[in-house]
Formats: C-alpha cells, sequence, structure tokens
C-alpha cells in the first residue's frame, strides 16, 4: 500500500503546504524590508565576488518591490506545487539543488550587479516540468508539459538580454539548470499503464476477443452450442364453465 501511494498521483496536504511556506517565506522577508525600512539587497547575488556567494542562497527571498514580488509569486505557487504533486520522488533534490546550482551559475556568468529575486527557479521549474513530461512519454506528465508551455512558454523570451533591468542571467541559469535535471532525472517517476496486450506474456490465441477473427482480421460469427436457444412453443389451453338453467324450473313452480 506504501508503495503504491508512493509510486502513483495522489493528493496531500504537502503538495500545497510546502510551497506556500515558501512563498510566505519571501512575503515576510519584503514585508520586514518594507516596515523596518531595510534594504537587503546586498544579499544578492554578485558574480564572481566572494562575499556575493551568500546570494546563491539568499537571492529567491529577495525581490526589489511590489511588482517584482507579485510577478513572481503566482508561477512560483503554481509550478512548484505541480513538481510536488506529480514528481513526489524527486521534488526536494529538484527544488533544493536547482535552486544551488541557478544561483552558481548565476554567480559565473551574471553581469557585475546584485542579481536578486525567485525567477531564476521559476526558470528551472518551468524548464524541468516541460522537458522532463516530454522526454517520459507518460500522457500525465506530458500533458503537464503542455500545460506548462501554454501557460509559461513566453518566459523563453526573457532568457536573452532584452531588458538591461532583468537579470536574464538568472533567467538563462535557471532555465539549462532545468534542462540538465530533466536528463539527469530521466527514470519513470509514475507507473506507466499496459493494456493486456502490450504485455510480454500476451498470447492472442488465449484472447476470448481475438477468436472472433480470423487471420486475416475478418469478423466472425461463434456461437457455441450452450448459447444456442431453441424456440419454445407455448401451450394455450381454452376452459368452458357449463352453468345450469333454472329457468325452467321456475316456471314449473
Amino acid at each position: 500500500m506504501i508503495m503504491t501511494k508512493k509510486n502513483n498521483l495522489y493528493f496531500s496536504n504537502d503538495v500545497l503546504l510546502f510551497p506556500l511556506l515558501f512563498l510566505l517565506t519571501i512575503v515576510i522577508v519584503f514585508w520586514i524590508e518594507s516596515r523596518f525600512n531595510i534594504n537587503l539587497n546586498y544579499l544578492g547575488i554578485y558574480p564572481r565576488k566572494i562575499e556575493g556567494l551568500i546570494g546563491i542562497i539568499c537571492s529567491p527571498f529577495i525581490h526589489g518591490d511590489v511588482k517584482h514580488l507579485f510577478n513572481n509569486a503566482i508561477p512560483l505557487l503554481v509550478l512548484t506545487s505541480a513538481l510536488f504533486y506529480f514528481y513526489r520522488r524527486i521534488r526536494w533534490k529538484v527544488l533544493i539543488y536547482g535552486l544551488l546550482l541557478t544561483g552558481l551559475f548565476t554567480w559565473i556568468i551574471g553581469r557585475s550587479s546584485i542579481h536578486i529575486g525567485a525567477s531564476g527557479v521559476i526558470y528551472m521549474l518551468t524548464a524541468f516540468l516541460m522537458f522532463r513530461g516530454i522526454l517520459s512519454k507518460h500522457y500525465q506528465l506530458t500533458a503537464l508539459s503542455f500545460s506548462v508551455i501554454f501557460l509559461y512558454g513566453g518566459f523563453i523570451w526573457y532568457i536573452f538580454p532584452t531588458d538591461p533591468k532583468i537579470s536574464w542571467e538568472g533567467h538563462l541559469s535557471g532555465f539549462i539548470v532545468g534542462i540538465i535535471f530533466a536528463l539527469i532525472f530521466n527514470k519513470q517517476t509514475l507507473p506507466v499503464k499496459k493494456y493486456i496486450w502490450e504485455k510480454e506474456d500476451y498470447n492472442p490465441d488465449n484472447d476470448p476477443f481475438m477468436k472472433n477473427f480470423d487471420k486475416d482480421g475478418n469478423f466472425i460469427e461463434t456461437i457455441s452450442e450452450t448459447e444456442v436457444i431453441e424456440p419454445q412453443i407455448e401451450s394455450t389451453s381454452i376452459k368452458y364453465i357449463f352453468k345450469k338453467s333454472i329457468t325452467k324450473e321456475k316456471k314449473d313452480l
């Protein structure tokens, strides 16, 4: 029973609980900055500087303004919840290692500026869910991939330097990490359901349904002796009732 649950899709509280806690932490950090007029941008990623390594862990929790926070909040919640539901066995590896590697790649290739925000993690999750589902050839995961493409496929344009205010390096780093993870975690995470004719030990000669077809695929109507229904003739009986006439007896009286 435990293995069945582990290997199949089912909803549990942690599917939403942990993504909400992740998002709540980001909101609390932003609230502290606004409430006490604190600027934590110095904890962001500063590429190729030793003091900028702290940003690999801290930068996803720091945002510049309300718009920046709002743009990241909804995709982060949706994608993290999808990860926790569909990839239950590897979700923590993808999320934690993905966060760290995305920050590290940004630290290596980024411009000499402070990089903050959870967008790198969002791009990592987007790429992973897109490519892993397609590569898995599992219909549920493939459907998830197309859903992510439909919702967030437009994100791909921001892995290029279109706006100097946007950390496209963080986006590109996350996208690359997501593709790498989609290739590394290549084991089937969900059981593939096989029909009886897809199994290796399937013998069409023993299939009752296949016995209704000849070798050319033509349908053969076969009726076994037990299925022959003999016509039944129903007998009809007619009953006659005779009553004595008492008219003559009354006249004699």
